[in-house]
């Protein structure tokens, strides 16, 4: 699968994007979900605590495999409802070669909290 490269954007807007790693306490099922996917509590340490979101990651990943599990997220994006919650965070991750989400993991153990530079 091929995709185009974005616009150009200035570093500073890059700069913009707060992208911390955090730590999955909890995930669930979400079946209200319209696709399928996850509810997960991810741990961003106590500068920003914990935070929601749902996330289209069921091909790959089993709910309580991922508790405990480092993850990179988008923590400055404005909420979204997504079914009966509030999705605070972007959990991010790319796609594999039939196009389902493999979860972007730090490759070692970090603090939680920690910025992407």
């Amino acid at each position: 699968m091929s995709v185009a490269i974005g616009e150009r954007i200035a570093f500073d807007d890059f700069l913009k994007v707060d992208i911390r790693v955090g730590r999955i306490v909890e995930a669930a099922t979400f079946p209200e979900a319209r696709k399928p996917a996850l509810k997960l509590l991810i741990d961003f340490g106590p500068e920003i605590g914990r935070k929601k979101c749902s996330a289209q990651i069921t091909k790959h990943y089993e709910p309580d495999a991922l508790v405990g599990q480092l993850v990179v997220a988008v923590v400055n994006f404005p909420p979204r409802q997504i079914g009966p919650i509030m999705s605070e965070v972007l959990t991010l991750g790319v796609p594999d070669e039939a196009g389902e989400v493999v979860l972007l993991q730090p490759s070692r153990d970090v603090p939680v909290g920690g910025r992407m530079f």
